[in-house]
């Protein structure tokens, strides 16, 4: 029973009549007397989000309503089958196709829980596939999702370089997908300076994870973060701030399983996805403030801070796809703590340099209830960016417009003629909710990809 979807009705299944609000008064009338007065006793509303249990003649579970409205989400369905008693359900009647859709990945993502170090605790009911869902289309996205939090979820000394390129392997071999590793010294050789200096200090040697997938079509190409444990380095952060850095790679895993949406679609698009998988260790070999740093791109770096790694290792990953001149680029990354003071753990920052991409990016995270925010790649504070020996220095000295600066250091990476957008993510739930468990989260991933699949589908 895979996310808590079956086929058909069991013996214990119970009927689930979803009404539209302006339904509710008119569906009240055709009910019995004896129901109405146990909705009255039990509190039912009728407005949208409300839902109760109906009892059948002898006194039992007959069946259960939900009411919908024009804010009814994936998430409303979460919080429903998070609600109603364990059992198992089907929806009387049928649903729109993009209300079908919600209901069951909503009912889906309910479902998930983190299980690798110990037996599952939550217990949901179980849904019949509504009627036209698209099972395809739901289970790949539900899949994806769960391969994303379950990596984000998994802690650093079992999820390093090594395992995160070895996690890689996994989808690519199931998707008969071609993937490159370089490691370590290798990286030097292959001139990737910035992914190796903040790797180097580690016992878990920097990796490049390169994967390519199809043959012909429009190029596709996602850069993620691979950071899979921050101390900081020699800037090192105090014990709060290191708390959840096990989720400082949750860009790469935002790219794995927006890679593997796309595989399993089987759009007809050359994809490529890259990640700097990295830990940014204290040992005697770290990298310094104001070092300066060679790079791919062949500028150079002066490091103004051992705790804004990310970027580098980004911008290495960046001048590489660029040369390729892909026709969409997406990059994500757990980048910044400004990008949260501008929006919050719940909405992903997203910064562009094609308008067009952004507004179907913003569209499609509508759609799907995935929210994003564009930031503006406000070109005057480049300037903060200025450095005295380098190039271009990897962080501005003030408190200011962070998240911007940051965008701004990753666009001197990207080429003026490829469409671009940097998702900026926080990758985590602090809180629990029904759907969305504490821990690892995908943000902009259901975006990303009707984006993609709009464009670029069949």
């Amino acid at each position: 029973m895979p996310h808590n979807l079956i086929s058909r009705p069991r013996k214990d299944t119970l009927p689930l009549t979803v009404l539209d609000a302006a339904r509710v008064d008119g569906w009240r009338k055709r009910i019995t007397a004896s129901q109405r007065a146990w909705l009255e006793r039990t509190g039912f509303t009728g407005r949208p989000g409300s839902s109760a249990m109906l009892p059948d003649r002898a006194g039992g579970a007959g069946e259960a309503v939900f009411v919908t409205g024009s804010d009814t989400d994936v998430w409303s369905w979460s919080t429903l089958a998070a609600r109603l008693p364990k059992g198992s359900y089907r929806i009387a009647g049928r649903l729109s196709r993009a209300l079908a859709h919600d209901a069951a990945l909503g009912w889906g993502l309910a479902a998930y829980e983190f299980t690798r170090y110990r037996a599952a605790k939550i217990s949901r009911p179980a849904l019949v596939w509504p009627t036209n869902a698209d099972h395809a289309a739901v289970t790949a996205m539900l899949d994806a999702t769960a391969l994303l939090r379950d990596l984000i979820n998994t802690p650093a000394e079992d999820m390093g370089p090594s395992e995160l390129a070895g996690e890689a392997r996994k989808v690519g071999r199931k998707f008969k997908a071609r993937i490159k590793v370089t490691t370590g010294d290798a990286l030097l050789k292959a001139n990737y300076p910035m992914i190796h200096m903040v790797g180097r200090a580690s016992d878990d040697a920097p990796r490049l994870i390169d994967m390519r997938w199809g043959a012909r079509g429009p190029r596709v190409t996602l850069v993620g973060k691979g950071v899979c444990f921050d101390t900081g380095g020699l800037d090192l952060k105090p014990a709060a701030g290191m708390l959840r850095m096990k989720k400082d790679m949750g860009g790469a895993a935002h790219a794995i399983a927006l890679g593997q949406l796309i595989m399993a679609a089987k759009l007809p698009v050359r994809l490529r996805v890259m990640i700097g998988a990295v830990e940014n260790a204290v040992a005697g070999n770290a990298y310094r403030p104001w070092d300066v740093l060679q790079t791919r791109k062949g500028i150079t770096v002066e490091n103004a801070n051992t705790d804004a790694e990310g970027r580098l290792v980004m911008g290495d990953c960046l001048a590489e796809v660029c040369r390729e001149k892909p026709d969409m680029l997406l990059d994500f990354a757990t980048l910044t703590g400004a990008a949260r003071v501008a929006v919050g753990t719940g909405i992903a920052a997203v910064f562009a340099n094609d308008d067009d991409l952004y507004a179907e990016l913003e569209k499609h995270g509508e759609k799907t209830s995935d929210p994003l925010w564009r930031l503006p790649l406000h070109e005057p504070y480049r300037a903060l960016l200025d450095s005295k020996v380098a190039d271009i220095s990897s962080a501005s000295d003030g408190p200011f417009g962070g998240a911007i600066t940051a965008a701004l250091f990753l666009q001197e990476f990207v080429d003026e003629d490829v469409p671009w957008a940097h998702f900026d993510i926080m990758a985590w739930n602090t809180a629990n909710r029904p759907g969305r468990p504490t821990g690892g989260e995908a943000q902009g991933l259901r975006a990303a990809f009707g984006a993609i699949e709009a464009r670029f589908g069949l």
